[in-house]
C-alpha cells in the first residue's frame, strides 16, 4: 500500500520561545539502498513523493542564529508522526517521551504500563516526542542540525 508523505502527518518542530532568533527548519528524506553499476551498493537520502511501509526515513532539523546575540534556552521538540515508528536519535543529547510530551527521559530509563498494571521497559516503537534541549547558547550566525530516524509504518 503507497502512502503520500502528506499522510505521514509529520508535525512540525517547535522551538523554545526564549530564543527566537533562532529559525528552524525541518525535512524528510527517504533511505534506499541502491545498486551500483559495479556490482556494490550505495545508501541515498531522497526527497520523497510517496513512501511506502518499511521505508526508513530520516527527519533534519535544521538551525540558525539570526540574531546578534548569542541564544540562550534553545529547545526544540518534535512529534514523531503517527504512521511512522521512532527507530533512533542521530543527534547527541535527545530525551524522548512516550506519553505524548508529559514526561521526558532518556528511553533506557521510561516504563510503560501493561493492561494488567505490571510495568515493562520502554521501546522506541512507544516513543511520541523526541527533544534536545541547548545546554550551550547557540553563538550569533551559528547553525547546526539534529536528526532521528523512523520507519513507516
Amino acid at each position: 500500500m503507497k502512502m503520500y508523505l502528506a499522510l505521514l502527518a509529520l508535525a512540525a518542530p517547535s522551538a523554545a520561545w526564549a530564543a527566537d532568533s533562532v529559525s528552524l527548519t525541518s525535512e524528510v528524506l527517504v533511505e534506499h539502498v541502491k545498486p551500483q553499476a559495479d556490482g556494490s551498493s550505495k545508501v541515498v537520502r531522497e526527497e520523497p513523493s510517496v513512501v511506502t511501509p518499511g521505508d526508513n526515513l530520516v527527519f533534519l532539523l535544521s538551525y540558525r542564529n539570526g540574531g546578534a546575540q548569542p541564544a540562550t534556552g534553545f529547545v526544540v521538540t518534535n512529534p514523531i508522526p503517527a504512521s511512522v515508528a521512532f527507530t533512533g536519535g542521530e543527534s547527541d543529547g535527545a530525551i524522548v517521551s512516550i506519553d505524548g510530551g508529559k514526561s521526558w527521559g532518556p528511553l533506557a530509563s521510561l516504563k510503560v504500563a501493561n493492561a494488567d498494571g505490571s510495568m515493562r521497559a520502554a521501546t522506541p516503537d512507544d516513543v511520541t516526542h523526541i527533544r534536545w534541549s541547548f545546554a550551550q547558547p547557540i553563538a550569533a550566525g551559528r547553525a547546526g542540525q539534529l536528526s532521528f530516524r523512523g520507519v513507516v509504518k
